[in-house]
């Protein structure tokens, strides 16, 4: 069985893509949404339960899995190493599947490596912040003292419990902008023009995650963007396309068909 961590949009579809060419998946998602999405795959089986490196070993012994299949978000590092840990542990093929990243060529960008550095750069290029790094890291934006005197909007999924976590952080209800993306460049530039914004703080979540209207609409309206970089990880084995990965994974089971041959004889 392949196991798939799914937690993005190119995640299921890669996790339907290998249904579709003759696979037993499974897919792992943490959101009653992502579950919603993966069922229109019909013979799909899914996980919903968090997985840390420990429950992630023991699902990996418990369900016979072949190969696991790491299509979680390029800044979920927690998940990312949880992972290779684990499938060391218990000697399970691991590759990482990450979508590239969306092209900028703009002088007004600013990159930095992590939230701390992004508050800090944001505060010197203007007082109107636009967040559009989603809900995990708010926390180290309302609380950057290089940031208390400015005004904070951001843009997060339209889930009740993302929205009242925005609300006790501080946000005011008028600069949180609730709404499932990705978004068109146009909708984008309206946004920033409504909230007034100074600069934009983003990740390059790739095309598929929206970053390059993002990118584009900052650009027209000649704002500075702030983007934290991807994490620098180590992986073992890394693809870009749903290809690769199905080539990866019959490659592992050949091996492993040869092995079983060669013990017999």
């Amino acid at each position: 069985m392949i196991f798939v961590a799914a937690g993005t949009q190119d995640g299921r579809e890669l996790a339907g893509f290998l249904l579709e060419n003759g696979q037993k998946v499974t897919a792992s998602v943490v959101s009653r949404y992502g579950e919603e999405l993966l069922s229109r795959y019909p013979g799909i089986s899914i996980n919903d339960r968090p997985l840390d490196e420990a429950a992630l070993a023991a699902y990996c012994r418990g369900h016979d899995v072949s190969v696991f299949v790491d299509a979680s978000h390029p800044y979920a590092v927690n998940i990312s190493e949880n992972a290779m840990r684990a499938c060391r542990a218990c000697g399970v093929p691991y590759i990482r599947y990450e979508r590239q990243s969306a092209p900028l060529d703009y002088a007004k960008a600013h990159y930095v490596a992590n939230y701390e550095e992004a508050a800090k750069a944001a505060a010197s290029l203007g007082k109107n912040i636009f967040l559009t790094t989603g809900s995990h890291n708010l926390k180290a934006f309302k609380e950057a003292p290089a940031l208390q005197d400015c005004v904070l909007t951001a843009r997060v999924l339209p889930d009740p419990e993302v929205v009242a976590e925005c609300v006790a952080l501080g946000f005011r209800p008028s600069h949180i902008v609730a709404m499932q993306g990705p978004f068109s460049e146009l909708l984008n530039e309206e946004l920033y023009k409504k909230y007034e914004a100074d600069v934009i703080v983003t990740k390059d979540g790739g095309m598929v995650g929206g970053a390059d209207t993002k990118f584009a609409a900052a650009m027209k309206l000649g704002l500075p963007l702030v983007v934290i970089e991807r994490p620098r990880i180590a992986y073992e084995h890394m693809a870009q396309t749903f290809e690769d990965v199905l080539r990866f994974i019959r490659k592992v089971r050949e091996a492993s068909w040869q092995g079983a041959v060669g013990s017999d004889s």
